[in-house]
């Protein structure tokens, strides 16, 4: 886990992004540690083409708003896919 000293909060990288089946114009961004083990979910409504809010390669979360990955394959997905990230881009990188 990887603490950020400017914010105290834990650097994860976006792993997912997948639209809800329960809710019309719903994004759910999917963030994980670069170990893969943590994770940090964020929904956001989509409300019109002119609502611009950027996603970022990178966020820095509350240590008590993530939830941890406890299926091994998941965790090693995330995992690959938050190197990656974090390889290819700075954390305010929009994607």
């Amino acid at each position: 886990m990887s603490i950020d000293s400017d914010s105290n909060g834990v650097r994860v990288w976006l792993v997912e992004r997948t639209y809800s089946d329960d809710e019309q114009n719903l994004i759910i961004l999917t963030y994980a540690t670069p170990d893969g083990g943590q994770y940090y979910r964020k929904e956001r409504a989509l409300t019109s083409f002119s609502d611009v809010r950027d996603t970022t390669a990178a966020v820095d979360a509350d240590p008590d708003n993530l939830g941890s990955v406890n299926d091994a394959d998941l965790q090693e997905q995330y995992a690959a896919e938050a190197q990656r990230m974090q390889k290819v881009h700075d954390p305010d990188d929009v994607i």
